[in-house]
């Protein structure tokens, strides 16, 4: 069964990796397995200059493999290719419960608006985009046709994103016995 996924959207600087790394606190002590996918805008590295595998992905390695008792991490280099689709993306996850995708504003996925006063010059997303089923925010926003709910109350929003996609019935369905 294909874990469900559900997205935290907003402009730069509106709160999206804290609100994400809240949620997968909440969604793992509430015993779910969360994986997530953020998207960068920029260019990134994960490897550090000296590291072995620095060293094997600047000899011409397209993909590098690092591996330890403790996690593993798989490096691929877009030499000429594209980059890879969202869906490609979730199909190379391991198994879980949950995927939490951050940014990535503009795929079809259901997912929360993050909107900070700080970063409030930014045009908001939910009213053109039907996939954003609520806004997480710190400041008061009226006449919103979608709920509205504190930036800081986490366990309000991981409890629309359960209801949303189910996860307690899924849970279950997916437990032995």
């Amino acid at each position: 069964m294909k874990a469900p996924v559900f997205g935290i959207a907003g402009w730069k600087n509106s709160g999206k990796t804290t609100l994400t790394c809240a949620l997968v606190a909440e969604f793992s002590r509430r015993g779910f397995r969360v994986a997530t996918v953020k998207h960068a805008h920029h260019v990134f590295d994960i490897d550090r200059e000296g590291a072995d595998s620095h060293c094997h992905r600047r000899a011409g390695a397209n993909e590098v493999a690092i591996v330890s008792g403790r996690r593993w991490a798989l490096m691929h280099e877009l030499v000429d290719e594209a980059e890879p689709t969202l869906e490609e993306i979730l199909s190379r996850l391991s198994p879980c419960d949950l995927v939490l995708i951050e940014g990535y504003k503009n795929e079809p996925h259901p997912k929360i608006e993050v909107r900070r006063s700080a970063a409030r010059g930014d045009k908001p997303l939910a009213p053109t985009d039907p996939t954003v089923l609520a806004i997480a925010a710190d400041h008061r926003i009226d006449d919103s046709p979608i709920p509205v709910i504190d930036l800081d109350d986490v366990d309000a929003i991981a409890d629309l994103i359960s209801a949303h996609l189910g996860l307690a019935k899924r849970k279950q369905a997916s437990s032995p016995g």
